[in-house]
Formats: C-alpha cells, structure tokens, sequence
C-alpha cells in the first residue's frame, strides 16, 4: 500500500502512488485561435482550479495561462483516465469541444513533467527562449492556486524547487542576456516596415506588463508621440507619464487610427477590439501612408481581417516567431548549461518525491522503538537510578535519544535510496514484517 498526502500535508492511503501530471497545449503545438478558445482570464482561474480538483483522482492542482501556454499541472492517482477529464472539465468551462484541444495537447508524467516545468520557469521552453515574464508567470499562477487552497505538500515542493532552479538558471548563465522578449521582437518588426521608427507616433492599447515592455523599447528607439489607451483610465495615465505620453480613452481609438503610424495591442478583452471596418473608415484621411499593427494580445485583439485593407498590416503574436529567431543564437548556446541545471534539479526533486511513501513506514518504526525506549527509561530511572539527581535523569534521556536516532539513520537511508520502486516496496513490506509494523503505519496513513 502506498501513500499520498493532501492538500493540508495528511498523509493517508491511496491504490497507488500519486503522480505528477502536466497536460496543456504551447505556441509550438497549437495555433494562435486554438490557444485563445482555451486561454483563461486570472478571474477565470479559482472556477477552474475547483472544477479540475473536483475530479476525484485529483489531489492538487496549478493552472498556468498566458499568451503562448495553456497548462494544467497535478498530481493524480491514474494518468491514463485523469488526463481525459481533466482537459474535457477546462473544455466545459470554455465551452469548446475538447477534440479542438485533443490533436495539439501534450502530456508529461512525474519526472518528464517536474523537467519540463523547470524548463518553462527558466524560459527555456518560451518562444523568446530565456524571457523573464514567464518566471512572473509561474509564480503568479502558484499564487492563485494557493489562495484556492488547490496545492498540497507535492505541488508546493515543486513549485519552490522550480523558483530556485529559474533563479539558478537566470544567474549562472547567460540566457537572459540579450534584450529579447516579444515585445522587443514586436518592436524589431516595426523597424524593418518603416526602416526607422524616429518621430512615428504610437498607440498603445492595453496597459499591462506586455504593453510597458513595449513602449519601453519603442521610447528607445526615438518614436514620436506615444498615446496610450486602457479600460481603466488611471492605469492609462499612470503608463504614459512615465514616457511622456498621452492617455486616451477608448472612445478616441477610431479618431487616433487616422494619424498613428503603430498600434500595439496587448488586452485582455475576450473580443476584437479593432474591427476591420473602423480601419478601413481610418484610411481615408491618411492619404495612403501605411498603418501598423501589432497584436500580442491572446485572444486577439485586432480582427486579422485588417490585413485585407490596403496599407494597413497586422502581426499577431505567431508572426513574430520568425523576428524572434534573428535574437536567439546566443541564448541557445547558453541553453546547454541551463539544461545540466535542470536535470540535476530534476533527479534531486525525484529523489524526494520517490521517499514518499516510504514515510509511514518509518514513522512507525521511529515511534515503536521510542515508545519501547521511553518505556524502559522510565522504569530503570524510576527504580534501579531513581536516585540520580534530575540533570543525570535528562542526561540519560539525552542519550537514549541519540541511540535511536543513530540506530535508525542507516536503515532510514536505505528505504529512502533503494533503486526502483519495485524494490522498494518490497524493502518497506520487509520492514514491516520484522518489526510488525502493520498495526503501527496504519495510525500514520
């Protein structure tokens, strides 16, 4: 019998032991619409954790979503019928058929998954290999699932471990050295339409971490006047303060479309937000100059139509995928080291994972020979050394303490490192014949 430990660190028995699952779809295996149809808001993500932890193999849960990524990653007792309703639960909310997500979906277990969130952590899994706002990412969808109360002992430990191994990462190499991000490659596009972006005025729509980045780079590189338009007009001025730009209101768009040369739209509106025919009106008053957009936004927020328009040019966040690949030869060298770190992190994660159910076992052990060492202490201190002062008596405890302690280290290590988990298991049922410890692990499970 092997164990699992809940969500408040219990542990009891499972059919099985746990494992690690990781199940989701990525910029590599899914185009741009399959990946918005299931793209979860952040108010979104509680409803969904719920549902996935409503499965009953589900022990915990994490939901990453970002533009370029939708994953869930759990620990369930049977992967071969978990996966199916996990991905049919987040289908159902979306309200999409799950066979859309089926053909782009790929799955990882235990040491492929806990390698390959480690991997997307350190950037090394991102369409900008080695970009930074992917780390943010992955904490802030632990963030939420902790505040669902969705992580358990398993999860929580991952998740930690993927933190210090992102950190790790991003100091001992060199693969966030270079400024590249989609932003930066959304801005490095622009340049190659217009061959310079000196005095271009911009409009920024949206006015998140994506949209800052943004105009960051593009205040770099000497624009002209920057408008910058949100739902919520303080975050509006708040974001073009900083670069001595303009806020707009949404209203203004349509009138802003007839002068702006660039329009960045980074949103997280569940609809277009520039339709096909505010542009073509715009065209009419901008004597054929030529209007660009840049739509990093999922879902997406300019209608792809804009491009049937005549001067008028979308790239949405798949089209920047051949700007990004200009700035990556030098991450990819790097990437060889941060690979190393992540498979040593891996193997190290797995070996506590593996101890697992090896736990009851020794906690009953421990406690059968304190309870069989306390027993005897009492009775010799309380008869044959009562007449030791109450410093000897602790003393004495003191060292039937550490004779425990050194009895138990050597056995310990060795439930904890046999090799395989077949071996294992027969090992810890050795165990518990010699020392009769049925009745005793099951006060523990």
């Amino acid at each position: 019998m092997n164990v699992n430990m809940d969500k408040n660190g219990q542990i009891h028995k499972t059919s099985g032991q746990p494992h690690i699952l990781l199940a989701g779809i990525n910029h590599e295996t899914a185009p741009v619409e399959v990946r918005e149809a299931i793209a979860f808001q952040e108010h979104e993500i509680p409803a969904a954790l719920d549902s996935v932890l409503a499965i009953r193999s589900v022990h915990e849960a994490i939901l990453l979503s970002t533009c370029n990524r939708i994953e869930v990653l759990f620990t369930a007792d049977d992967p071969s019928d978990t996966v199916p309703l996990v991905i049919k639960s987040l289908a159902g909310l979306k309200k999409i058929d799950p066979k859309r997500i089926e053909p782009h979906l790929y799955m990882h277990e235990d040491k492929n998954a806990v390698r390959h969130i480690f991997r997307v952590a350190s950037g090394l899994d991102s369409m900008v290999m080695g970009e930074p706002q992917i780390f943010g990412q992955v904490k802030s969808a632990y963030r939420l699932a902790v505040e669902q109360n969705a992580t358990g002992v398993i999860l929580n430990r991952l998740t930690h471990k993927t933190f210090l191994v992102a950190k790790r990462v991003r100091t001992e190499t060199g693969i966030g050295g270079s400024a590249v991000s989609i932003s930066y490659a959304a801005v490095e596009l622009a340049k190659k339409i217009f061959g310079a972006l000196d005095g271009k005025s911009v409009l920024l729509i949206g006015a998140g971490e994506m949209a800052e980045l943004a105009v960051e780079h593009l205040a770099g590189n000497r624009v002209g006047s920057i408008h910058v338009a949100n739902r919520t007009f303080e975050h509006a001025v708040e974001l073009a303060g900083k670069y001595n730009g303009r806020a707009v209101s949404f209203e203004e768009i349509p009138d802003i479309l007839s002068f702006v040369d660039i329009v960045v739209s980074s949103t997280g509106a569940p609809g277009f937000i520039i339709s096909r025919e505010q542009v073509r009106r715009s065209m009419r008053g901008r004597r054929n100059n030529p209007i660009f957009f840049i739509d990093i936004a999922v879902p997406r927020d300019i209608d792809p139509d804009v491009n049937r328009v005549a001067n008028a040019y979308v790239y949405d966040i798949d089209d920047l995928k051949s700007v990004v690949d200009e700035n990556i030869s030098q991450r990819h060298r790097e990437a060889v080291k941060a690979k190393r770190i992540i498979e040593e992190s891996a193997l190290s994660f797995m070996a506590w994972y593996e101890s697992l159910d090896v736990v009851p076992t020794v906690v009953a052990l421990r406690n059968k020979i304190a309870r069989i060492a306390e027993s005897e202490t009492r009775k010799t201190l309380g008869s044959a050394l009562k007449h030791l002062a109450q410093e000897d008596k602790q003393a004495v405890q003191r060292m039937t303490e550490a004779i425990i302690n050194k009895i138990l280290h050597d056995p310990t290590t060795f439930l904890k490192n046999s090799s395989s988990r077949k071996e294992k298991h027969r090992y810890l049922d050795i165990t518990k014949r010699l020392f009769k410890l049925e009745s005793d692990s099951q006060k523990y499970h």
